[in-house]
């Protein structure tokens, strides 16, 4: 009976971990190719008017200064160096 209901925590506390991870933190639109240059903008929403953020990537895969949030709302720019 104790070895069922400890079970079911940690399958709970599990499903919780694995759902917050997931939701949480929105990913990069992709991997900036070398000898390419990156601009990644984020938007606050599916109407794409608002900035909320800037990731950028240089030609030799160096993070450049960037701002903001990321979220699921994005443009992905690479141009050739």
């Amino acid at each position: 009976m104790i070895r069922r209901a400890l079970l079911a925590v940690l399958l709970a506390l599990g499903s919780f971990a694995t759902i917050t991870t997931v939701t949480s933190a929105p990913a990069f639109a992709r991997a900036c190719a070398l000898g390419y240059t990156c601009v990644t903008t984020y938007y606050t929403d599916e109407t794409r008017t608002t900035v909320a953020g800037v990731r950028r990537v240089g030609c030799e895969g160096e993070t450049l200064p960037g701002w903001g949030v990321k979220t699921i709302f994005y443009d992905f720019l690479e141009t050739p160096c």
